[in-house]
């Protein structure tokens, strides 16, 4: 039974006719891999939707649990809004808010352009809006006062939201304490991510097409014209895909304040969540629904290393030529390395992995977040 200092979960999805991640031209994310182009999910897509993802495996619904906020609004809607809806004089608000915008998100926040998405926890936005309600109630009258006071708070505001993060369980919510989060105008508000994730890419060569369509107006008359109402074009692609994802127990732990039984279950979740959620672009139009074809999780205290080595080579879009690629890569891991990570599969294919016992995937999630609680496999 090794101990378990990271957990690593790979997994195979396919597509068919989608767009699942667009770059800046509206067309697939791509990356070049083994001198063969790929189709590409980033990592930032992918974490989007299992962080917002609403189903039974929710991550907002673990009991204690908080929840987290990223937006360059949440001083001008959380704090200085309220302000507002009290009554407080418009003069004394505009003073408060512009020293707390500058308190949360550094010189540049006096512009809504000027500030950075941020992620804050709901106690790290219950104590700015309390704050700000201290100041407007002590200077109701007095502008002056009011501006004095917001100026001397946002001198200490850092070593204050410290205290409130010292001292509180999750000050940056459950997102943070997973993913982490930078804040440029207050290092010591930093947390390293506990849950690495990687770029998703096609273990093929990538496969597209250019999907002509039209929209046919329904008040049209033949008489008219004979042409569509609109004529577009966009991108679909297809593919096989290979993710990783790497839970690391020691953060996860210090992130949570200790709580193990919380870790477990976040990861618990987090692997029914890899597995059951797709990125949701183009619904509407290409229904781009799936669960994992293959699933392996390790659980080790060796650095992990990602198996996309196995797919330098392209192999076809078949997870039993890509879960064959997959354990032979294994094979020379543990020929090399000899790390003895303790290994359990699910496979639509039921292919056997070296060292893996197959499980189905609510065993799978349950052996993973009790490897994460208990800290041995």
């Amino acid at each position: 039974m090794p101990n378990v200092r990271f957990l690593q979960i790979h997994s195979l999805h396919g597509y068919s006719a989608v767009l699942l991640n667009r770059d800046d031209s509206g067309l697939a994310k791509r990356m070049t891999y083994g001198d063969t182009i790929r189709t590409r999910i980033s990592s930032q897509c992918l974490k989007r939707h299992w962080r917002v993802s609403d189903d039974i495996y929710a991550l907002s619904d673990i009991d204690g649990a908080t929840a987290a906020t990223r937006s360059r609004e949440i001083v001008t809607r959380r704090v200085i809004d309220p302000l507002k809806e009290a009554g407080h004089d418009e003069e004394i608000i505009k003073v408060i808010g512009e020293e707390f915008q500058l308190a949360v998100y550094g010189d540049k926040g006096g512009t809504r352009q000027g500030r950075q998405p941020l992620l804050l926890g709901e106690p790290e936005i219950e104590y700015l809006a309390r704050e700000a309600q201290k100041i407007a109630d002590a200077h109701a009258s007095d502008p002056e006062a009011a501006s004095d006071a917001a100026k001397d708070w946002r001198k200490a505001a850092n070593a204050n939201m410290k205290t409130l993060r010292e001292n509180c369980s999750l000050p940056g919510g459950l997102v943070a304490a997973m993913f982490g989060r930078m804040v440029t105008s207050d290092v010591e508000a930093n947390i390293d991510a506990a849950v690495h994730v990687a770029h998703a890419f096609t273990v093929h060569e990538e496969e597209s097409e250019s999907d002509y369509f039209t929209v046919v107006d329904d008040l049209h008359r033949i008489e008219d014209d004979a042409g569509a109402d609109h004529i577009g074009e966009t991108e679909l692609t297809s593919g096989l895909f290979y993710g990783y994802v790497v839970v690391d127990r020691e953060m996860l732990l210090r992130n949570l304040g200790g709580d193990s039984e919380m870790a477990g279950e976040v990861t618990r979740r987090l692997v029914h969540l890899i597995a059951t959620v797709t990125p949701g672009a183009k619904l509407g139009s290409t229904a781009p629904y799936d669960y994992a074809s293959w699933l392996l999780i390790e659980a080790g205290e060796h650095q992990p290393r990602s198996l996309a080595e196995a797919f330098r080579k392209p192999c076809k879009a078949l997870v039993e030529e890509a879960e064959a690629s997959v354990n032979a890569h294994i094979e020379k891991f543990d020929a090399a390395y000899g790390t003895n990570e303790a290994r359990r599969s699910m496979s639509l294919t039921d292919t056997p992995i070296s060292g893996a016992e197959l499980l189905p995937l609510s065993d799978l999630a349950a052996w993973a977040g009790s490897t994460i609680q208990e800290g041995v496999a």
